[in-house]
């Protein structure tokens, strides 16, 4: 069985998809993890799929749109974002408008892409305009770029931030509120197992799932 899946579910779904195995002797789950946007453009082109799980409703609807699911997508978790800044913070950075101060390198996810809708959302709402110095197609990449040391921070979801462990430090900003992300799943036509498709969905919707995702920082849809 293979599982299209948004990059911020990487580490939770890598560890459910082994849990999966166990719980289901002789199945095996392969992942694909990338942006949801891109990851939508695959299925509607005939990439062999049997589950998608979207970072938002809005690339979730363009995969429904194009008749690829074959059940009506299920909202599994919710997602917020952060400001991740490198462990020591050495620019000092508390809140969002310090992201425009001269000197000051952000990398933001690109606005196809669910991390870069949402921190447009949460960027008009504190009425900040950011330049970034690079966009980048899924939010592991954005991430990446201050853990290198490539920009001073990054607009990222809560649960990569957590994951990066002491690498970063996450910030949390109030205009978050307004940009929380759900995160639908489904299963779709273009796969070969239906079946083990369907018991994937469960098992993600399952409370034993849900005590991993929540404990990475999603929250509860």
């Amino acid at each position: 069985m293979t599982v299209f899946a948004a990059a911020s579910l990487t580490g939770t779904f890598t560890e459910l998809g082994k849990q999966f195995e166990t719980a289901n002797p002789g199945s095996t789950v392969k992942f694909s993890f990338g942006g949801s946007s891109t990851l939508a453009t695959q299925i509607n082109a005939g990439a062999p799929a049997d589950v998608f799980a979207a970072a938002s409703a809005a690339t979730m609807k363009t995969v429904t749109d194009a008749g690829q699911n074959t059940a009506a997508p299920k909202v599994f978790v919710r997602n917020q974002l952060v400001i991740a800044v490198p462990a020591a913070n050495p620019k000092g950075i508390t809140d969002l408008p310090d992201l425009v101060k001269p000197g000051v390198k952000v990398a933001l996810c690109a606005d196809a892409v669910p991390c870069g809708a949402a921190a447009k959302k949460a960027l008009t709402a504190a009425g900040v305009t950011i330049t970034p110095v690079t966009l980048e197609q899924d939010v592991k990449a954005a991430l990446s770029k201050v853990t290198l040391g490539e920009v001073d921070a990054a607009l990222v979801y809560r649960t990569d931030a957590i994951a990066a462990g002491g690498k970063v430090k996450g910030i949390e900003f109030p205009e978050s509120a307004k940009a929380i992300n759900d995160y639908p799943i489904t299963t779709l036509k273009g796969g070969k197992n239906a079946a083990g498709a369907t018991a994937f969905v469960t098992y993600i919707t399952s409370p034993t799932a849900q005590a991993v995702l929540t404990k990475a920082g999603f929250q509860a849809p």
